[in-house]
């Protein structure tokens, strides 16, 4: 039998590839769009992305845990497959009509007027993502992270393709063939080419998934899709106010200025910035993408060998994000330059940013005891509280402190339902947590960075000399995880370990 918690590493590490390449290709585009658009514009295409995270979670329903939760139980696991898949095409597609409908009224609400095209290519975009979502689930039920890992990059790699293309090759067309191409302008155009772009990349990927349908040809089961939609109404809630949670500052914040273009200035300078903490993001996205099989997987065997497990994969988690948080503190000097001058001023929420981001990979980790127990209320109910939360300190923040209250109300809301997911959890499902060994790896990191803090605050600002002492800190950290993790004789009984079963 093959070790479990060497199956979640390795799928993490697939996803992760596709997941790194991909946000590390994403985050060249951020380079280039903060250099090519105004902090005004890069702050609307910011809000537009925010209002398709929040669709997406309406049109999925809950139906990927769903998915997972009933696949890993039913006699028929196509049966499953087919059911959902049918519903999520039947309710995208109703969105799109409807939303084309009235497409001019929705566009007055989101503050676009006269770009209702804009909306449209919207709209397409969040029903394509809709349905791709429950194929992609499937690859990652049946265990096929390479198949996932080729459909994302195949999106991405267009994406960035036409972008190059767009934002590059037809300026350079107009100026050498003016009769052909001179009125492709990208001037006051950019946000409907990257919309356009991502339409076209999405329409691409339902094409590359196609191949999962046939695995989708068993019927349809109006009673098991009852079944899940009771198991996952709780998990929509639970999306829906933690995606809005995640998305709020984006939302919320151009709507808090007098002077909406201030205020979307300003959120184009922090949103260029958030992407700087891309890295802390992306490997916590690739660790959920694995997680939910691995839980429900090592549920079947129940008892203490499942609890283990996943008491490890947490302490596992804590490690390597505290070495992402220590790696680009370190290095920060050197990647605020992925993005344009007129956007460095947002560089202090970078720190924040990935705080917030650690504590909600923490709090994903904990939730597997809610699913397990089918108490996926409590999932809605947490997320409700630190929706509260964050809506409360950006709110109340954003007159005084800008864009720093969004940085701060993650770290609070995402901290406060952390602890609370915690204590639930050992009264419903107890897992005997390294919490020793945790706390001395979160006290290692903070140290580590107040080193490098002193240093370049009372000693030197050189970057000769700070970069140096700042990644030498980062070996430091990393040599004591070593020592304290890896068995006696080093890497081989590791090895052996997870070769073992």
């Amino acid at each position: 039998m093959a070790n479990p918690l060497k199956s979640l590493i390795k799928d993490t590490a697939v996803y992760g590839l596709s997941s790194v390449v991909g946000r590390f290709l994403n985050w060249l585009l951020t380079a280039l769009y903060s250099r090519i658009l105004f902090t005004g514009e890069f702050g609307v295409m910011t809000n537009l992305y925010a209002v398709i995270a929040l669709l997406l979670i309406v049109l999925t329903y809950g139906m990927e845990t769903s998915f997972f939760r009933f696949s890993s139980t039913h006699e028929r696991p196509s049966l499953v497959y087919s059911t959902v898949l049918r519903a999520i095409g039947a309710t995208s597609a109703l969105f799109l009509i409807l939303g084309l409908i009235f497409l001019s009224p929705i566009t007055a609400y989101l503050g676009r007027e006269g770009d209702e095209g804009l909306v449209a290519m919207l709209l397409g975009i969040v029903a394509l993502d809709a349905f791709a979502t429950i194929p992609l689930g499937y690859l990652r039920y049946a265990q096929r992270p390479w198949w996932f890992m080729g459909v994302r990059m195949g999106f991405i790699l267009l994406t960035i393709l036409l972008t190059l293309l767009a934002f590059y090759g037809l300026p350079w067309l107009a100026e050498g063939f003016p009769s052909l191409f001179g009125g492709w302008e990208i001037s006051g155009h950019g946000l409907y080419y990257i919309m356009g772009i991502n339409l076209i990349g999405n329409i691409v990927q339902i094409l590359m998934l196609s191949p999962t349908f046939k695995h989708a040809c068993d019927g349809f089961d109006w009673g098991l899709l009852r079944r899940m939609l009771s198991y996952g109404w709780p998990i929509l809630l639970l999306g829906l106010v933690g995606s809005f949670n995640n998305q709020a500052d984006k939302l919320l914040f151009p709507r808090l200025f007098e002077d909406r273009a201030l205020g979307e200035s300003e959120l184009g300078i922090y949103s260029a910035c958030y992407k700087i903490a891309v890295i802390m993001i992306l490997f916590t996205q690739a660790f959920r993408y694995a997680y939910d099989p691995f839980v429900f997987a090592r549920s079947k065997e129940g008892g203490e060998s499942a609890k283990s497990a996943y008491a490890v994969s947490m302490k596992y988690y804590i490690i390597f994000t505290l070495f992402i948080f220590l790696g680009v503190m370190s290095t920060l000097e050197i990647l605020q330059y992925f993005v344009g001058p007129d956007f460095r001023g947002g560089l202090a929420v970078v720190p924040w940013v990935m705080a917030g981001q650690l504590l909600f990979g923490i709090y994903f980790n904990l939730s597997l005891w809610y699913k397990l127990t089918d108490r996926t209320y409590w999932g809605a109910i947490l997320s409700v509280v630190g929706c509260i939360l964050t809506v409360l300190i950006i709110v109340l923040g954003t007159p005084h402190y800008s864009y720093m209250a969004c940085a701060w109300a993650s770290v609070v809301s995402n901290g406060v339902i952390t602890l609370l997911s915690y204590f639930l959890a050992q009264r419903y499902y107890p897992i005997r947590y390294e919490l020793g060994r945790i706390g001395l790896y979160v006290g290692l990191a903070l140290g580590l960075l107040l080193a490098e803090w002193l240093l370049a605050e009372y000693v030197t600002d050189y970057v000769w000399v700070t970069l140096p002492f700042n990644l030498l800190m980062c070996l430091v950290y990393l040599l004591v995880v070593l020592k304290l993790e890896l068995p006696s004789g080093g890497l081989k009984p590791l090895l052996a370990r997870f070769n073992k079963r």
